[in-house]
């Protein structure tokens, strides 16, 4: 829930600002519905005695629940775009990543991320050669984010780098194995 959190979500006011009622708000792409459907349960995980809904949009679906606590359980909230301020986990959040690291790099991949084929063409005596090889990515704009997701990489042994200011990749083939048994594909 906090990877997909920190890639798709957002907490909001709800109604009467005295009354501090937040909105958990998880956009999911309809490509994906058994993705949406995890999400569900992700929150009635967190909130079983919670109403979560399922909002039809275009392209996509928000998937949301009322609470005064998600603040509380996602201290990340602020104003603005993520990638304009900090985000730093509180220490027990660092304790849950530490304890279940490939289920929040699943949320993260999940929600900012792909596993695709990466065709290559390389000229070989005079020709042109194509091959294909599986790989990760994840694309963020915040650097905090992506150093998060970094770090959790390195905890599961999982070979990474920068392809870009804002992208990392995994592309080692023992390293995309390695994350395949914990994030597996979209469904």
């Amino acid at each position: 829930m906090l990877g997909l959190y920190l890639g798709d979500g957002c907490i909001s006011v709800v109604g009467d600002p005295s009354k501090r009622v937040w909105s958990l708000r998880i956009m999911c792409a309809d490509s994906w519905p058994g993705l949406r459907e995890e999400c569900v349960q992700a929150i009635r995980a967190l909130r079983p005695l919670n109403h979560v809904r399922v909002l039809r949009k275009q392209g996509c679906t928000e998937v949301n629940s009322y609470s005064k606590h998600w603040p509380h359980l996602f201290p990340q909230h602020g104003p603005g775009k993520k990638h304009e301020r900090a985000i730093v986990l509180a220490d027990w959040q660092n304790e849950i990543v530490a304890e279940y690291p490939g289920l929040f790099v699943r949320g993260l991949i999940h929600s900012d991320g792909y596993r695709g084929m990466n065709r290559v063409r390389r000229p070989v005596g005079g020709a042109d050669k194509w091959y294909e090889y599986p790989r990760y990515l994840f694309k963020n704009e915040s650097a905090d984010i992506l150093r998060l997701c970094g770090e959790t990489l390195d905890r599961l042994g999982v070979a990474w780098r920068y392809t870009k200011r804002n992208e990392i990749s995994v592309a080692r083939r023992d390293a995309v194995a390695r994350l395949d048994e914990f994030v597996g594909p979209k469904y």
